[in-house]
């Protein structure tokens, strides 16, 4: 069986005692066959929110709702199908907490052990919900369309995204600086995407946190410790505009000129680790949280087996003056200037404790000043050849 051989290649590769060493791919037997094409009708579509369980059906505890200015990334709607948004275009109201479904295509929710059994095979289709809302005697009909489970998952995550942006900027409101958040799951070319979307409208912020947690890597570190590097050295003035009324602002424009926190917690792997490590080395940045994954020896993942299947093979080691092989990241792990753990209890409960500390160490660097804007030069020298001209010696 080919799960037998890759018990042999996970042996064989953990004698390296490396890290980025993946077993993954080839032919497996698939535990539901997909001749027909009838794999997808086991498939479980998503509602969007989450649920609970009780004596009247399933009452809505949360419909998860990203950033609503990025919620449509290159034609793809992330939106839940139960939000205001998505059922205002049929004309229904969407569904909110407290809400309780009761009925899925005419079948009690009640007469199965999980929601999931109603949601078979649905993403993609249209299904019909009764439901009572919160404060009403009476049920109502909807129709929506559930989506797919990878759907689901990036829907839930960007909410979570949304809800810790506007954390950050509460918190910093209430202290009384402003403050731009970027979160990146991973370091790939949609992530680039997702930096650029979220940092350069706050380009202009007192501070800045760049959350690497749980980030599983890619290879986008170099672009972005070179955004990051570029520092204002010339600042400009037209007639009319000026740098804080939209002129041309400064030289190496939308350069950030604030402090900045890194957050970084034991799932920061790969290349979210060579940039936690490079802000670190070039002083842009302080490291919050916990200590990282440890793999600091790179890889190009091309040494597939005739299956398709592939044992990765670390294989580009990195070093540098002050750390030598593996920059202090394989099998150590990047340790943070603040270690800050999340414990679970507190988590559940939606404390961040990582990013409380990250807002109070950025409100103590700034102090009692935001950021300054430099000093203007005074009125413009008068350079006609009569005021001016003796002095020239051209």
């Amino acid at each position: 069986k080919r799960e037998d051989l890759d018990d042999v290649l996970r042996y064989m590769s953990s004698e390296l005692s490396a890290l980025h060493v993946f077993v993954y791919g080839g032919e497996y037997n698939a535990a539901i066959p997909n001749i027909d094409g009838s794999e997808s009708l086991h498939r479980i579509g998503s509602l969007g929110a989450s649920v609970s369980r009780t004596s009247e059906g399933y009452q809505i505890t949360k419909v998860f709702i990203p950033n609503p200015d990025f919620d449509n990334i290159n034609g793809r709607e992330i939106v839940s199908p139960l939000s205001d948004k998505t059922l205002s275009v049929t004309g229904q109201k969407g569904l909110a907490k407290g809400d309780i479904i009761t009925h899925i295509n005419g079948e009690h929710v009640l007469s199965a052990p999980s929601l999931g059994y109603f949601l078979r095979g649905s993403a993609g289709e249209s299904i019909l919900l009764q439901v009572r809302r919160s404060g009403a005697n009476e049920e109502e009909n909807l129709i929506v369309v559930p989506i797919d489970q990878d759907a689901a998952a990036d829907l839930r995550y960007r909410a979570w995204e949304y809800k810790t942006k506007v954390l950050a900027e509460q918190k910093a409101k209430e202290i009384g600086f402003t403050v731009g958040y970027t979160h990146l799951r991973a370091m790939g070319r949609s992530d680039i995407n997702d930096f650029a979307r979220t940092f350069y409208p706050y380009h202009n912020a007192d501070a800045l946190v760049i959350d690497v947690r749980h980030n599983h890597g890619g290879n986008i570190d170099s672009w972005l410790l070179d955004t990051l590097s570029r520092k204002a050295w010339v600042f400009f003035q037209g007639r009319a505009t000026n740098i804080t009324d939209g002129g041309l602002g400064w030289g190496e424009q939308m350069s950030f000129r604030g402090k900045v926190v890194v957050l970084i917690d034991e799932k920061t792997s790969s290349d979210a680790e060579s940039f936690s490590r490079g802000m670190k080395t070039l002083g842009l940045g302080t490291l919050i949280g916990t200590r990282t994954w440890g793999g600091g020896i790179w890889l190009s993942s091309d040494n597939h087996l005739v299956d398709g299947g592939i044992a990765t093979a670390p294989e580009v080691g990195t070093y540098n003056n002050e750390w030598g092989w593996g920059t202090g990241i394989e099998q150590m792990g990047v340790i943070p200037d603040i270690i800050v753990d999340n414990e679970p209890y507190s988590t559940y409960h939606g404390v961040d404790k990582q990013l409380e500390e990250a807002i109070s160490f950025l409100a103590e660097k700034l102090g009692n000043k935001t950021l300054a804007l430099p000093n203007n030069p005074g009125p413009h020298p008068n350079r006609s050849i009569k005021s001016f001209g003796a002095q020239c010696s051209a």
